[in-house]
Protein backbone atom coordinates (compact mmCIF):
# COMPACT_ATOMS: atom_id res chain seq x y z
CA UNK A 1 0.00 0.00 0.00
CA UNK A 2 1.87 3.32 -1.27
CA UNK A 3 -0.84 5.76 -0.40
CA UNK A 4 0.76 8.47 2.18
CA UNK A 5 4.27 7.46 1.58
CA UNK A 6 6.91 10.26 1.47
CA UNK A 7 9.24 9.61 -1.45
CA UNK A 8 12.56 10.49 -0.44
CA UNK A 9 14.95 8.45 -1.74
CA UNK A 10 12.95 5.73 -2.69
CA UNK A 11 15.64 3.44 -0.40
CA UNK A 12 12.24 3.58 1.76
CA UNK A 13 10.36 1.45 -0.97
CA UNK A 14 10.61 -2.36 -1.42
CA UNK A 15 11.79 -3.51 -5.06
CA UNK A 16 8.50 -4.41 -5.24
CA UNK A 17 6.87 -1.15 -4.52
CA UNK A 18 9.05 0.06 -6.91
CA UNK A 19 8.56 -2.11 -9.72
CA UNK A 20 4.59 -0.99 -9.20
CA UNK A 21 5.03 2.90 -9.27
CA UNK A 22 6.49 1.44 -12.88
CA UNK A 23 3.96 -0.44 -13.99
CA UNK A 24 2.08 2.35 -12.81
CA UNK A 25 3.56 4.70 -14.92
CA UNK A 26 3.68 2.47 -18.20
CA UNK A 27 0.13 2.01 -17.83
CA UNK A 28 -0.34 5.77 -17.69
CA UNK A 29 1.62 6.37 -20.74
CA UNK A 30 -0.34 3.56 -22.93
CA UNK A 31 -3.19 5.62 -21.79
CA UNK A 32 -2.18 9.35 -22.61
CA UNK A 33 -1.04 8.02 -26.07
CA UNK A 34 -4.76 6.05 -26.42
CA UNK A 35 -6.27 9.63 -25.83
CA UNK A 36 -6.99 9.53 -21.94
CA UNK A 37 -4.95 12.15 -20.86
CA UNK A 38 -7.28 13.38 -18.12
CA UNK A 39 -7.61 11.27 -15.34
CA UNK A 40 -9.09 12.73 -12.21
CA UNK A 41 -8.77 10.10 -9.81
CA UNK A 42 -7.70 12.86 -7.40
CA UNK A 43 -10.08 15.43 -8.40
CA UNK A 44 -10.86 18.42 -5.75
CA UNK A 45 -7.15 17.56 -4.30
CA UNK A 46 -4.59 19.99 -4.02
CA UNK A 47 -0.53 19.57 -4.58
CA UNK A 48 2.12 22.10 -3.49
CA UNK A 49 5.02 22.37 -5.05
CA UNK A 50 7.92 24.46 -3.53
CA UNK A 51 10.82 25.22 -5.56
CA UNK A 52 14.18 26.18 -3.69
CA UNK A 53 16.07 25.70 -7.40
CA UNK A 54 15.41 26.98 -10.66
CA UNK A 55 13.73 23.99 -12.76
CA UNK A 56 11.88 23.64 -16.41
CA UNK A 57 10.97 19.74 -16.55
CA UNK A 58 10.90 18.73 -12.72
CA UNK A 59 8.22 21.37 -12.35
CA UNK A 60 6.49 21.44 -15.72
CA UNK A 61 5.70 17.55 -15.39
CA UNK A 62 5.14 17.47 -12.40
CA UNK A 63 2.37 20.65 -12.48
CA UNK A 64 1.08 18.77 -15.34
CA UNK A 65 0.79 15.36 -14.01
CA UNK A 66 -1.00 16.92 -10.98
CA UNK A 67 -3.52 18.51 -13.33
CA UNK A 68 -3.84 15.26 -15.61
CA UNK A 69 -5.59 13.64 -12.24
CA UNK A 70 -7.57 16.48 -11.67
CA UNK A 71 -5.86 18.27 -8.87
CA UNK A 72 -5.30 22.26 -8.64
CA UNK A 73 -2.00 23.19 -8.18
CA UNK A 74 0.02 25.41 -6.37
CA UNK A 75 3.51 26.42 -7.43
CA UNK A 76 5.84 29.03 -5.50
CA UNK A 77 9.53 29.72 -4.25
CA UNK A 78 10.44 30.16 -0.54
CA UNK A 79 10.58 34.10 -1.11
CA UNK A 80 6.72 33.86 -2.05
CA UNK A 81 5.88 31.54 1.25
CA UNK A 82 7.05 32.62 4.85
CA UNK A 83 9.73 30.39 4.74
CA UNK A 84 11.27 33.46 3.03
CA UNK A 85 11.22 35.68 6.35
CA UNK A 86 12.21 33.00 8.97
CA UNK A 87 8.99 30.78 9.23
CA UNK A 88 10.19 27.00 10.15
CA UNK A 89 10.52 23.93 8.11
CA UNK A 90 8.47 22.62 10.90
CA UNK A 91 5.61 25.26 11.19
CA UNK A 92 5.52 25.52 7.29
CA UNK A 93 4.68 21.65 7.05
CA UNK A 94 2.18 21.84 9.94
CA UNK A 95 0.51 24.72 7.90
CA UNK A 96 0.45 23.44 4.89
CA UNK A 97 -0.60 19.93 6.10
CA UNK A 98 -4.18 21.63 6.87
CA UNK A 99 -4.70 23.03 3.39
CA UNK A 100 -3.14 20.21 0.65
CA UNK A 101 -3.10 17.03 -0.35
CA UNK A 102 0.74 16.34 -0.70
CA UNK A 103 3.54 18.56 -0.77
CA UNK A 104 6.67 18.20 -3.00
CA UNK A 105 9.74 20.25 -3.11
CA UNK A 106 13.25 21.04 -5.25
CA UNK A 107 15.62 21.86 -2.13
CA UNK A 108 19.07 22.56 -1.78
CA UNK A 109 19.73 20.56 1.42
CA UNK A 110 18.05 17.09 1.38
CA UNK A 111 18.18 17.05 5.58
CA UNK A 112 15.22 20.20 4.81
CA UNK A 113 13.04 17.85 3.20
CA UNK A 114 13.96 15.29 6.07
CA UNK A 115 12.42 17.78 8.19
CA UNK A 116 9.42 18.87 5.89
CA UNK A 117 8.30 14.77 6.14
CA UNK A 118 8.97 14.80 9.80
CA UNK A 119 6.22 17.52 10.74
CA UNK A 120 3.96 17.19 7.70
CA UNK A 121 0.97 14.92 8.14
CA UNK A 122 0.51 14.46 4.23
CA UNK A 123 3.07 13.01 1.61
CA UNK A 124 6.50 14.64 0.96
CA UNK A 125 8.01 14.29 -2.25
CA UNK A 126 11.46 15.05 -3.03
CA UNK A 127 11.61 16.61 -6.83
CA UNK A 128 15.32 16.90 -6.10
CA UNK A 129 17.85 17.72 -3.21
CA UNK A 130 21.72 17.85 -3.18
CA UNK A 131 21.46 13.84 -2.09
CA UNK A 132 19.13 12.02 -4.46
CA UNK A 133 16.65 12.64 -7.60
CA UNK A 134 14.37 9.89 -7.08
CA UNK A 135 11.62 10.74 -9.78
CA UNK A 136 14.47 11.20 -11.83
CA UNK A 137 15.90 7.61 -11.53
CA UNK A 138 12.22 6.39 -12.50
CA UNK A 139 11.79 8.28 -15.64
CA UNK A 140 15.26 6.58 -16.38
CA UNK A 141 14.53 3.32 -15.40
CA UNK A 142 11.05 3.38 -17.66
CA UNK A 143 12.92 4.73 -20.35
CA UNK A 144 15.50 1.72 -20.03
CA UNK A 145 12.24 -0.81 -20.04
CA UNK A 146 11.17 0.86 -23.03
CA UNK A 147 13.93 0.57 -24.97
CA UNK A 148 15.76 -2.77 -23.84
CA UNK A 149 12.33 -4.91 -23.55
CA UNK A 150 12.54 -5.26 -19.75
CA UNK A 151 13.42 -4.19 -16.22
CA UNK A 152 15.90 -6.30 -14.81
CA UNK A 153 19.25 -7.25 -15.68
CA UNK A 154 20.19 -3.83 -16.78
CA UNK A 155 24.05 -3.19 -17.58
CA UNK A 156 23.92 0.89 -16.97
CA UNK A 157 27.42 3.17 -16.66
CA UNK A 158 26.96 6.48 -14.86
CA UNK A 159 30.18 8.76 -16.60
CA UNK A 160 31.45 11.66 -14.86
CA UNK A 161 30.67 13.10 -11.81
CA UNK A 162 29.60 10.01 -9.68
CA UNK A 163 29.25 11.60 -6.54
CA UNK A 164 25.85 14.18 -8.06
CA UNK A 165 22.18 13.37 -6.58
CA UNK A 166 21.62 11.44 -10.09
CA UNK A 167 24.16 9.11 -9.98
CA UNK A 168 22.96 8.10 -6.34
CA UNK A 169 19.46 7.46 -7.09
CA UNK A 170 20.00 5.87 -10.36
CA UNK A 171 22.36 3.31 -7.88
CA UNK A 172 19.14 2.95 -5.96
CA UNK A 173 16.81 2.22 -8.30
CA UNK A 174 19.26 -0.34 -9.90
CA UNK A 175 19.65 -2.09 -6.22
CA UNK A 176 15.91 -2.43 -6.66
CA UNK A 177 16.00 -3.42 -9.96
CA UNK A 178 19.01 -5.96 -10.04
CA UNK A 179 20.78 -3.86 -12.60
CA UNK A 180 24.57 -4.01 -12.79
CA UNK A 181 25.67 0.12 -12.18
CA UNK A 182 29.25 1.22 -12.95
CA UNK A 183 29.88 4.33 -11.35
CA UNK A 184 32.66 5.99 -13.92
CA UNK A 185 34.78 9.09 -12.93
CA UNK A 186 37.93 10.46 -11.13
CA UNK A 187 38.56 8.55 -7.87
CA UNK A 188 38.72 11.95 -5.93
CA UNK A 189 34.64 12.15 -6.83
CA UNK A 190 33.92 8.29 -5.82
CA UNK A 191 31.10 7.33 -3.01
CA UNK A 192 31.83 5.94 -0.09
CA UNK A 193 27.82 5.12 0.85
CA UNK A 194 27.36 1.94 -1.48
CA UNK A 195 26.95 -0.36 1.61
CA UNK A 196 23.85 0.37 2.69
CA UNK A 197 22.21 -0.88 -0.75
CA UNK A 198 23.65 -3.97 -0.28
CA UNK A 199 20.36 -6.04 1.43
CA UNK A 200 18.25 -4.66 -1.59
CA UNK A 201 21.27 -6.25 -3.77
CA UNK A 202 21.55 -9.45 -2.20
CA UNK A 203 18.11 -9.79 -2.76
CA UNK A 204 18.15 -8.61 -6.46
CA UNK A 205 21.24 -9.90 -7.78
CA UNK A 206 22.41 -6.17 -8.23
CA UNK A 207 26.01 -5.15 -8.77
CA UNK A 208 27.28 -1.73 -8.15
CA UNK A 209 31.09 -0.67 -8.81
CA UNK A 210 33.29 2.08 -9.49
CA UNK A 211 36.08 2.61 -11.37
CA UNK A 212 38.33 5.34 -12.51
CA UNK A 213 38.40 3.51 -15.92
CA UNK A 214 36.98 4.27 -19.43
CA UNK A 215 37.73 0.39 -20.64
CA UNK A 216 34.21 -0.27 -18.11
CA UNK A 217 32.19 1.07 -20.64
CA UNK A 218 32.53 -1.75 -22.37
CA UNK A 219 29.22 -3.99 -23.03
CA UNK A 220 26.67 -1.94 -21.21
CA UNK A 221 23.07 -1.06 -22.13
CA UNK A 222 23.50 2.64 -21.34
CA UNK A 223 25.73 5.44 -21.01
CA UNK A 224 24.76 8.13 -18.95
CA UNK A 225 25.66 11.41 -17.91
CA UNK A 226 25.13 14.73 -15.88
CA UNK A 227 26.29 18.01 -16.03
CA UNK A 228 29.76 18.44 -14.39
CA UNK A 229 29.13 21.51 -11.77
CA UNK A 230 25.78 20.81 -10.46
CA UNK A 231 23.57 23.39 -8.69
CA UNK A 232 25.33 24.81 -5.31
CA UNK A 233 28.70 23.67 -6.92
CA UNK A 234 29.16 26.72 -8.38
CA UNK A 235 32.07 27.79 -7.18
CA UNK A 236 34.04 24.48 -7.88
CA UNK A 237 33.13 25.01 -11.49
CA UNK A 238 36.83 25.39 -12.87
CA UNK A 239 38.42 22.64 -10.64
CA UNK A 240 35.36 19.96 -11.52
CA UNK A 241 35.67 21.15 -15.32
CA UNK A 242 39.14 20.27 -15.48
CA UNK A 243 38.73 17.03 -13.14
CA UNK A 244 35.92 15.46 -14.96
CA UNK A 245 37.64 16.73 -18.94
CA UNK A 246 38.52 13.02 -19.51
CA UNK A 247 35.11 12.09 -18.89
CA UNK A 248 33.15 13.94 -21.53
CA UNK A 249 30.79 11.44 -23.54
CA UNK A 250 31.71 11.64 -26.90
CA UNK A 251 31.78 9.47 -30.56
CA UNK A 252 34.58 7.72 -29.18
CA UNK A 253 32.99 6.54 -25.45
CA UNK A 254 29.69 5.60 -27.32
CA UNK A 255 31.97 3.43 -29.90
CA UNK A 256 34.19 2.16 -26.59
CA UNK A 257 30.99 1.00 -25.35
CA UNK A 258 29.24 -0.60 -28.11
CA UNK A 259 26.86 -0.42 -31.06
CA UNK A 260 24.51 -1.75 -28.47
CA UNK A 261 24.81 1.49 -26.14
CA UNK A 262 22.05 4.21 -25.51
CA UNK A 263 22.58 7.63 -24.42
CA UNK A 264 21.17 9.33 -21.90
CA UNK A 265 21.49 12.47 -19.58
CA UNK A 266 18.43 13.79 -17.20
CA UNK A 267 19.01 17.46 -18.75
CA UNK A 268 19.52 20.07 -18.79
CA UNK A 269 22.89 19.36 -20.78
CA UNK A 270 25.81 22.07 -21.07
CA UNK A 271 26.46 20.75 -24.63
CA UNK A 272 30.21 20.63 -25.40
CA UNK A 273 31.25 20.12 -22.13
CA UNK A 274 30.17 16.66 -20.40
CA UNK A 275 28.30 15.67 -23.53
CA UNK A 276 29.13 16.81 -27.63
CA UNK A 277 26.28 17.16 -30.16
CA UNK A 278 26.71 14.42 -32.42
CA UNK A 279 26.34 11.98 -29.30
CA UNK A 280 23.42 14.16 -27.76
CA UNK A 281 20.97 14.65 -31.31
CA UNK A 282 22.87 11.30 -32.53
CA UNK A 283 20.64 7.90 -33.22
CA UNK A 284 21.51 6.45 -29.98
CA UNK A 285 20.21 9.22 -27.67
CA UNK A 286 17.14 8.60 -25.76
CA UNK A 287 16.94 11.41 -23.89
CA UNK A 288 13.94 13.06 -24.79
CA UNK A 289 12.08 9.98 -24.26
CA UNK A 290 13.75 9.89 -21.27
CA UNK A 291 12.64 13.66 -20.43
CA UNK A 292 9.11 12.98 -21.42
CA UNK A 293 9.21 9.98 -19.02
CA UNK A 294 9.47 12.59 -16.42
CA UNK A 295 5.32 13.33 -16.62
CA UNK A 296 4.52 9.59 -16.94
CA UNK A 297 6.47 8.45 -13.43
CA UNK A 298 5.19 12.25 -11.76
CA UNK A 299 1.72 11.27 -12.54
CA UNK A 300 2.51 7.43 -11.40
CA UNK A 301 3.85 8.89 -8.28
CA UNK A 302 1.23 11.56 -7.35
CA UNK A 303 -1.91 8.90 -8.13
CA UNK A 304 -0.43 6.74 -6.02
CA UNK A 305 0.78 8.22 -2.80
CA UNK A 306 -1.94 10.72 -2.56
CA UNK A 307 -3.83 9.74 -0.02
Amino acid sequence: MLKGRDVLTLMEFKPDEVKALLEISKEFKARYYSGEIYMPIHLGKTAMLIFEKPSTRTRVSTSVAAYQLGMNVIVASPQELQLGRGETIADTARTLSRYVHVIAARVYKHEALEELAQHADVPVLNLLSDKFHPLQSLADALTIWEKRGRLEGAKVAFVGDVGNNVAASLVVIGSKLGWEVRLIGPRQLWRNDLSRLAEDAGRTGARVYQSDSLEELRGVDVVYTDVWVSMGFEKEAEERERLLRPYQVNSAVMELAGPQALFMHCLPAHRGMEVTDDVMDGPRSVVWDQAENRLHTAKAVLAAVTP
